[in-house]
């Protein structure tokens, strides 16, 4: 039985596998991929232009250059596809692997957290090339639109955080047993300090259209409370 890639048009690919003379033809698994990646990052752009309500399932389709069938294929409703959106550009930019991050250093620790968080944003950036910096601020309207649609994702934001406060909280404790920081405050008021700051200092910047300054900002930010702290 053989094998052979044939393009019918630029976006349509199969594998076809030639038996008994005839070409038996299936949708390309990489291509069947790339769709349902081409349908997300069509809708995450709109759902950044309009709200929830105004984007319609027609509007997506016809954005995306794809069939209805194929469209319905991968998702049956705009519900289900705003969820996997909210999944994937969302909770997956929350997700940080603090184990990876230094812990025998405060300051080492925090600067493995804005590299970390500026690396997913500038590849969240790229991916979605044909946005613009005013879009950054819908991102908070989607974001409020999925905590009235989703009745989890309120718990599932509130999971998230805690994690990220009880590394935050860890490393800092580590750092006051050793003394390579000093405070009155504990080490859970010193890591909300730091957290929350930088999360309203980067939700100014973006609704003044600076997000590109965030990590120069957030990084002074942080190197100043640093110094406060510093024995």
């Amino acid at each position: 039985m053989k094998k052979k890639n044939i393009n019918f048009k630029k976006k349509y690919q199969f594998v076809c596998t030639i038996k008994n003379s005839v070409y038996i033809c299936r949708p390309n698994g990489r291509f069947m991929n790339e769709s349902r990646e081409h349908i997300l990052k069509t809708a995450f752009v709109l759902f950044l232009q309009k709200s929830f309500k105004e984007v319609t399932l027609k509007e997506i389709v016809e954005k995306s250059g794809l069939s209805k069938g194929a469209f319905y294929h991968y998702f049956p409703s705009k519900e289900k596809l705003f969820r996997e959106i909210v999944e994937t550009f969302y909770f997956s930019q929350m997700k940080i692997d603090f184990d990876s991050f230094r812990k025998d250093s405060f300051h080492g620790f925090y600067h493995d957290v804005i590299r970390n968080s500026v690396m997913k944003f500038m590849d969240l950036k790229e991916f979605l090339s044909d946005t613009n910096d005013e879009d950054d601020i819908t991102y908070f309207t989607l974001v409020l639109d999925a905590v009235k649609l989703f009745s989890g994702f309120k718990e599932q934001s509130e999971k998230m955080h805690a994690i990220e406060l009880s590394a935050w909280e860890q490393v800092i404790q580590s750092a006051l047993n050793r003394g390579e920081i000093t405070s009155k405050m504990t080490a859970l008021q010193i890591a909300k300090l730091f957290i929350y700051s930088s999360d309203g200092m980067v939700a100014h910047l973006v609704m003044e259209g600076k997000i590109k300054e965030a990590q120069n900002e957030v990084l002074a930010l942080y190197d100043g409370l640093y110094a406060d702290l510093k024995v």
